[in-house]
């Protein structure tokens, strides 16, 4: 039975102690949903949908799971304005769902704030993970991506179509979640040639095109004639210098040359692959081990090539821009390590 909403934060205070000291039995114990019955998730945007990234990307995943799960999904996009997130994700919350989602390291505060209020309710963050050794978050899990295994692939087919044998990289931090992306690309590319050389720039921000633009100059300007951006939007300025320079350029998080087709066609035509975090997927199969109990809630899910979790982009561009026998030679590095035969190198706990 679900409680009032006006009494929920009340008695979410007296029942914590209890639920959370059990948590770890009760999390692996499936209720029976039906769609007569189903589970009821939200998801809160920080922002609005038709980003053609991460957040259609967990949309397109949550409609997925209505479709062929006991699922029924609500979205509430909080807008813009970042001073909503917080009151959209607090709103949400009380309104009764059984499952509140929402996505990367803007949001887990939040979500580990409202997480102890609210211990009948489970929380699944995204592309995050708060400090589960603070305890009290046995009701939350974080999903992360072992985006290695991917960007292994995308590294491997960028030395094999280098034509100068220098790759450079350019990184909004050294953060651990963009060492993951750098880690397998590296690794990677040195399996299919092990004299390529890899050059590397640290842009010390995620919001600057214009400084992505100056380091990706400055590296074509040594001889490097393919960039891997790991830096948001500062990121967007080193493919604007891929494209300017007639170089080449792999894409991160989602498939950029789509976000770019039709837009700017010559920005998507230098882009031949992209490693991609399918957020989508990813939450659904958090929804599928939710529903059968076995979802690992008071901890991470940390998901890779093997779950479908992440993948480079085998699109039109990449078909074009990378030889038959380099994409066949991919395919079977990729099976290698689906099947565990390559261990690739990772930052991720």
């Amino acid at each position: 039975m679900t409680m009032p909403k006006l009494n929920r934060r009340a008695v979410s205070g007296l029942l914590a102690a209890a639920l959370l000291t059990s948590v770890s039995a009760s999390s692996v114990i499936a209720q029976e949903y039906t769609k007569e019955n189903p589970l009821k998730v939200v998801y809160v945007v920080h922002g609005t949908l038709g980003d053609k990234s991460f957040l259609d990307s967990a949309a397109a995943g949550l409609k997925r799971a209505a479709e062929e799960l006991p699922v029924e999904v609500t979205v509430i996009e909080s807008g813009l304005d970042r001073g909503r997130w917080q009151p959209a994700l607090a709103d949400a919350t009380d309104q009764g769902y059984d499952v509140v989602v929402a996505g990367s390291w803007e949001m887990t505060g939040f979500m580990a704030e409202l997480a102890p209020d609210y211990p009948e309710t489970k929380f699944i963050i995204f592309d995050d993970a708060p400090d589960f050794s603070a305890g009290n978050l046995g009701n939350m899990l974080a999903i992360n991506y072992r985006v290695s295994t991917a960007a292994y692939l995308a590294g491997y087919a960028a030395a094999k179509i280098t034509q100068t044998g220098k790759i450079g990289e350019i990184l909004g931090v050294e953060g651990t979640t963009i060492l993951e992306f750098t880690s397998g690309f590296e690794q990677g590319a040195k399996a299919a040639n092990p004299d390529v050389e890899i050059v590397r720039a640290v842009a010390g921000t995620f919001t600057d095109p214009a400084k992505g633009k100056e380091l990706a100059l400055a590296q074509f300007a040594q001889g490097a004639d393919i960039v891997f951006p790991v830096a948001g939007g500062t990121g967007v300025g080193a493919l604007q210098a891929a494209r300017d320079e007639g170089k080449l350029a792999v894409g991160v998080d989602s498939d950029q040359a789509a976000i770019f087709e039709g837009n700017d066609q010559a920005q998507a035509d230098v882009i031949f692959t992209s490693v991609e975090k399918k957020v989508g997927d990813s939450i659904y199969i958090a929804l599928q081990q939710t529903l059968d109990g076995t979802a690992p809630y008071g901890s991470g899910l940390l998901l890779g090539l093997a779950d479908g979790a992440v993948g480079i982009a085998k699109n039109s561009y990449y078909d074009k821009l990378v030889p038959a026998d380099v994409r066949a030679e991919v395919d079977a590095e990729e099976a290698k390590i689906i099947a565990g035969d390559i261990v690739v190198d990772s930052v991720m706990q």
